[in-house]
């Protein structure tokens, strides 16, 4: 099976991380489209523009069977147009963890930290207006401007990103915020950071393993056996932490190269 995964960054290696832990046999091409970051303050034509080019790519030089756009962002304006273009390709998107965190959260109260594209994409109001039907919760939701560059420069732990995270998780954290919804890929890198400044009680949601699950379902359905080893390349368009892509993925065993997109 070969798989092709993008992100505008260092995000989807949290997606990838999980597809790690369950999938065999396969090689999977990753693109961190760096040279195009962020794309949750662009526009949503130019970001589908972008997906658009960037599965071509993948499907023209590797030959890919399954498509795993692993950015909330990229999803929300780009995924409906990407399955109707190549219904021949598995095509997983990245959705926010709502139903998850209603089924989660004790005191009904909800966080979401999203990107503001994402937050004022189509797919994120009609998943909330969706699973609001489920139980009456209140959610209090929070574009991070600024937070993936933080973590694209690997500045995870510095005071500066701490300051940006206590500022915007201060009033859900008054207000009886038990659940976060974790709305970008990039964001469980500093989970720990909000774990710190929520206290200890607090729930993080994140969808990389259901991806993964989902991936490993949809594969076998094709005949996809779940067996050997893994081959992985890390494509990157402009500038990127490579140590960070180590600390992510816990892996030296891994091939990096910059490329023209």
């Amino acid at each position: 099976m070969k798989v092709g995964i993008f992100d505008s960054g260092l995000g989807g290696l949290t997606v990838l991380k999980s597809i790690l832990k369950v999938f065999k046999g396969a090689e999977i091409f990753y693109i961190a489209d760096t040279a195009y970051a962020p794309y949750g303050e662009k526009n949503s034509f130019e970001i589908l523009e972008r997906c658009d080019y960037i599965t071509e790519f993948l499907l023209e030089n590797y030959g890919i069977e399954a498509l795993i756009v692993a950015c909330n962002t990229a999803t929300s304006a780009a995924i409906k147009h990407l399955r109707e273009k190549f219904p021949f390709l598995i095509v997983i998107g990245t959705e926010p963890g709502i139903k998850p965190a209603i089924l989660n959260t004790k005191t009904s109260t909800i966080g979401i930290l999203a990107t503001p594209t994402t937050l004022k994409g189509d797919k994120y109001q009609f998943l909330v207006n969706e699973l609001s039907n489920i139980k009456k919760v209140k959610l209090y939701e929070q574009a991070c401007v600024g937070l993936v560059e933080q973590i694209e420069k690997g500045e995870i732990n510095s005071s500066k990103t701490f300051s940006m995270l206590e500022n915007w998780l201060t009033p859900m954290k008054e207000n009886g915020v038990d659940t976060i919804v974790l709305g970008c890929t990039h964001y469980p890198l500093v989970g720990k950071l909000i774990e710190n400044i929520m206290g200890k009680d607090i729930s993080l949601i994140e969808t990389g393993d259901a991806i993964a699950n989902r991936l490993l379902f949809l594969s076998e359905q094709k005949g996809h056996i779940n067996q050997g080893e893994l081959k992985i390349l890390i494509l990157h368009t402009g500038i990127i932490n490579t140590n960070m892509i180590q600390t992510i993925l816990e892996d030296n065993n891994i091939e990096i190269r910059k490329c023209e997109i």
